[in-house]
């Protein structure tokens, strides 16, 4: 080939140039359109044609912080048919609690199957448990049916299952009826001696005879705008650990050992979102706690009846600036699949929901800028919470819920809105998410002012569906369309025997098609609420699970081998 001048070669080099990206161009979009394209679920709204027409009651203008808090909800199999039940607590307000008006009543829907529910909460005695905020679930006597405890803005209630459809109500007799302003409740058997005890986290220290008022002060006002007091200005709440005591006989009672076990908060921090996990993997349960508008507590359980808060120490307790957020919700799962449980917790607007990647060490990093999934949270604000493989592909995916405290904000600024629509983003399998909230299905596009919600398989088809439990109108049940098809899916049903019943606190290993997830059985998560017992895993194009292991809360380990794919297998503890 003859010589080229250089203006040739500048030519030539550019065209090559200009190819080369129209290339790189195409498998970028390519790569994106394939991302979308192998989501093929969808999140269709069934609350109405499922039959639950239940109505949550609050005031319009929620001129007090203890009416907007409230929305937890509970997917339990109450009544021991093998289908997934809804439990919905009501809010209520100071006007109507002042003048002695009675309470909005919470609903039980039990599950009919055809994908019907009816509510049963009167019949079943659990209509009125009080001004209500969260729902915690629980087998705490191991007698086989799942009780109910429900936080209020005080005291507390437990009911105790019958087994009859009827439930007993136990909290004098029990010792667990805390008056404070209690929000989130969670179950873990903390002494590994059996039972579960009781973990509940408590907010502001709230009378209705001496009221905030509203919109007076600097912390009574946002973007200039008067609104409802807190929880900034108002005093902590503390919180409460219950010991539960059923090995000394007779009725089941509980002993507050808050104090001596060190995690009564003496801080007075803001206390949301709560749940049990072992996150240093030594077989014993330790506690997580989403603190609104303070840091975040990580109590280590000392194995000696008392624990020691690591918040700070392993970096959950602020986001990467070293700032306290206003924290909501809480939700584990091992997204990039590196064998070590990641944190999520949705925050306050303006401050991005924080996703910890954990590290080698045990300590933890706030990734959410590098999972890209920070920025499309900042303008919500961020309440129930799910890692969640709602695809089958074997990597966990993200559901949040949203919806503001300030209905004052509707229109007072560009982007104010009170009711709020729903995130999910879907696992790349690179350590980043994909924002999908607008190509899975017109339910996550309708705003709301969300609260808690549950997660579970409430039609028994494979795939894990949401209730949403929202403030000033009806809640939300999604069902999870495409899910099953697009992959495999196995659940997992734990029992205990030597360990308590529910086995709340078990750690699970599987393998499968050359991946392996692990997770854990939680009694409490998300914001406030409870979600199915069962572990659900997504199996890809995996029809066997290669090996399956347990290590039950009492520490014994057990391993199953070349289980099938796409049913529901229960495990019981030998």
């Amino acid at each position: 080939m003859g010589k080229m001048n250089r203006a040739t070669r500048i030519k030539i080099i550019q065209r090559v140039l200009a190819t080369c990206f129209i290339a790189w161009s195409f498998i970028v979009s390519g790569i994106t359109k394939s991302a979308v394209s192998e989501n093929r679920i969808v999140f269709t709204d069934v609350t109405r044609a499922s039959g639950i027409n239940f109505i949550s009651s609050s005031s319009a203008d929620k001129k007090y912080i203890v009416e907007s808090m409230s929305g937890g909800v509970a997917m339990a199999d109450f009544d021991g048919d093998g289908k997934l039940d809804i439990y919905l607590v009501n809010s209520y307000t100071v006007e109507a609690a002042l003048a002695g008006k009675p309470r909005p009543p919470a609903a039980l829907y039990r599950n009919l199957g055809n994908g019907k529910f009816e509510d049963v909460a009167t019949k079943a005695r659990v209509a009125d448990p009080g001004w209500a905020m969260g729902v915690g679930v629980a087998d705490y006597d191991n007698d086989g049916d799942d009780d109910l405890y429900v936080t209020c803005f005080g005291p507390n209630k437990l009911y105790r299952n019958l087994g009859n459809g009827k439930f007993e109500d136990v909290t004098a007799k029990a010792g667990v009826g805390d008056a404070r302003f209690s929000t989130g409740a969670a179950w873990g058997d903390y002494d590994r001696d059996g039972d579960l005890d009781l973990f509940v986290a408590n907010y502001v220290d709230f009378k209705l005879d001496d009221l905030p008022q509203f919109g007076k002060g600097q912390l009574c006002q946002y973007r200039n705008i008067p609104v409802q007091c807190g929880p900034r200005g108002l005093p902590g709440a503390g919180d409460t650990l219950y010991r539960n005591d059923s090995q000394r006989g007779g009725d089941v009672k509980f002993t507050d050992v808050s104090k001596q076990a060190k995690v009564d908060d003496p801080n007075g921090f803001y206390g949301l979102g709560v749940m049990w996990t072992d996150f240093d993997d030594d077989g014993w349960p330790d506690i997580l706690v989403a603190n609104d508008a303070t840091p975040n507590y990580a109590y280590r359980n000392n194995r000696d009846g008392t624990f020691t808060e690591m918040g700070l120490m392993l970096g959950v307790a602020v986001d990467e600036n070293g700032v306290e957020q206003g924290s909501m919700g809480i939700s584990i799962g091992d997204y990039d699949r590196d064998g070590r449980f990641d944190l999520v917790v949705t925050n306050f607007s303006e401050q991005y929901n924080t996703v910890y990647r954990k590290n080698a060490d045990g300590t933890f990093t706030d990734v959410s800028r590098a999972t890209r999934t920070a920025d499309a949270s900042m303008p919500y604000v961020g309440w129930g919470v799910k890692f969640g493989d709602f695809d089958h592909d074997g990597w966990l995916d993200l559901l949040v819920v949203n919806g503001h405290v300030y209905p004052q904000i509707e229109g007072a600024y560009p982007g104010g809105q009170y009711r709020q629509r729903k995130l999910f983003y879907r696992n790349l399998r690179n350590g980043g998410f994909e924002d999908l909230s607008n190509d899975v299905g017109e339910a996550l596009k309708e705003r709301r002012a969300s609260r808690g919600a549950a997660f579970g398989d409430y039609d028994e088809d494979g795939d894990l569906d949401v209730i949403v439990n929202d403030l000033d109108g009806p809640p939300m049940l999604l069902r999870n369309d495409g899910g099953a098809q697009a992959g495999n899916w196995i659940k997992l049903q734990l029992v205990g025997t030597k360990s308590n019943r529910n086995a709340a606190g078990a750690r699970v290993e599987l393998k499968a098609g050359g991946l392996t997830q692990i997770d854990e059985v939680h009694a409490g998560d998300s914001y406030i609420s409870h979600s199915d017992w069962r572990l659900h895993f997504g199996l890809g194009k995996a029809m066997t699970v290669d090996e399956i292991t347990v290590r039950w809360p009492s520490g014994k380990m057990e391993k199953l081998t070349k289980v099938g794919a796409n049913r529901v297998m229960k495990i019981v503890e030998k």
